[in-house]
């Protein structure tokens, strides 16, 4: 069944929204009570996307994606949660892990998720992404282990294609790229910038061949996104020859309750976009009022899986933390076990560790009891190769 959006544009370019007082359903006391929170970490919306929300509800799970908190202006966590920083090796470009790359190609997206763990880059002194990807791409074609390439910042589909296609192209040239991704949540925010563009077909076509695919990650993160707007928007991006799978962190008061995310993961199964990652929260600088505790989250993620089929609980649960993407495979009595999926040292890949629990951890870094833990080693991890690329990975 497909949820419908209360939009009266049709298929007309939605209107964006940039300011609080663009917002009707907002009362003069909310919007004084959250200039303070706008200030500190942008809002941007538009009116598709307020479309979807019930504004009679206080706890609408839509309204908490776009709508600022108060509690954001909490002090916790920091701007740059998981290190990205620290593995940029030029501008605009991270590589973390061997086989991929990051090229941040714009700072704009069509919305601002409050839970966003980059919103540094949206601060009028963050300088991170270039318009400019010439630096990122000899950086690529230096490094042949370089197999995948993520375009994200922002949002690289709020390009017009006639932008956003060069860079592809040039990607698409360097013959040890097989994968590109595209890091997007526009299927969410304005599926109509998809399906109304038949130039974004004809890219799409073009450039993801038979052995060399492009892949969209799409972030939806409640099954209310996916209205009929939405779903014809994916199936715009399948038939023009995109792989399109999905990634959504668990936030709180969105998709922390078991039946809310297996809805979700089986809409999506039925729709043919496999869930693909499902986040733990970052700890990133306002995401208090958005983050669970670790243990917490695990259950309600399995609780999620056991209602769904094979193909809707495909998605696994991981942290991306500054060492690398960790996932949380399960609880006992006593322990928490985790296995690194993707490691920014070779030498941990695939290694499993197992913690006393903690119901109080909200990152890796809040477990400190380690029980044991065991490396799978192979020649390349012997060597300790270097290895890099980003978090979506």
């Amino acid at each position: 069944m497909f949820h419908k959006s209360q939009y009266k544009g049709g298929d007309m370019k939605p209107k964006y929204l940039t300011k609080l007082g663009q917002v009707p359903q907002l009362s003069q006391e909310d919007i004084k009570a959250l200039a303070p929170v706008s200030e500190q970490f942008i809002f941007r919306t538009n009116e598709y996307y307020q479309s979807l929300i019930d504004w009679d509800d206080p706890n609408d799970p839509i309204r908490k994606i776009v709508v600022p908190d108060v509690s954001e202006l909490n002090e916790w966590g920091r701007l740059d949660a998981s290190d990205e920083e620290s593995y940029t090796v030029g501008h605009g470009i991270e590589h973390k892990y061997d086989s991929t790359a990051l090229l941040l190609v714009n700072e704009v997206c069509a919305a601002y998720c409050r839970f966003c763990f980059r919103k540094r880059l949206f601060m009028d002194d963050n300088d991170e992404v270039t318009k400019d990807i010439t630096e990122g791409l000899a950086y690529i074609r230096e490094h042949p282990e370089i197999s995948n390439v993520l375009l994200t910042g922002g949002d690289p589909l709020i390009m017009s294609t006639s932008k956003l296609e060069p860079i592809i192209q040039q990607v698409r040239e360097i013959d040890h790229v097989r994968i590109i991704r595209i890091g997007t949540k526009i299927p969410a925010f304005n599926p109509m910038r998809i399906y109304n563009d038949d130039s974004l077909r004809a890219m799409f076509e073009k450039y993801s061949l038979p052995e060399k695919r492009i892949y969209v990650m799409a972030h939806f993160n409640h099954p209310r996104e996916l209205t009929q707007e939405a779903v014809r928007g994916l199936d715009f991006l399948m038939k023009s020859g995109a792989v399109v799978i999905n990634q959504t962190p668990m936030i709180a008061g969105v998709n922390d309750d078991p039946q809310v995310l297996s809805e979700l993961m089986n809409r999506l199964s039925y729709i043919g976009v496999p869930p693909y990652y499902v986040f733990h929260c970052r700890p990133t600088l306002g995401n208090r009022p958005y983050t669970l505790p670790i243990e917490k989250a695990y259950e309600i993620f399995e609780l999620a899986r056991m209602r769904g089929s094979g193909l809707a609980k495909r998605a696994r649960f991981v942290m991306s933390h500054s060492t690398g993407k960790i996932e949380i495979i399960g609880l006992s009595a006593r322990n928490i076990y985790f296995k690194y999926q993707r490691a920014a040292e070779n030498r941990n890949s695939s290694r499993f560790m197992v913690y006393k629990r903690n119901p109080e951890a909200f990152w890796f870094d809040d477990y400190n009891e380690l029980v044991d833990d065991y490396i799978l080693e192979d020649e390349r991890a012997m060597r300790q190769e270097p290895a890099f690329d980003f978090e979506y990975a």
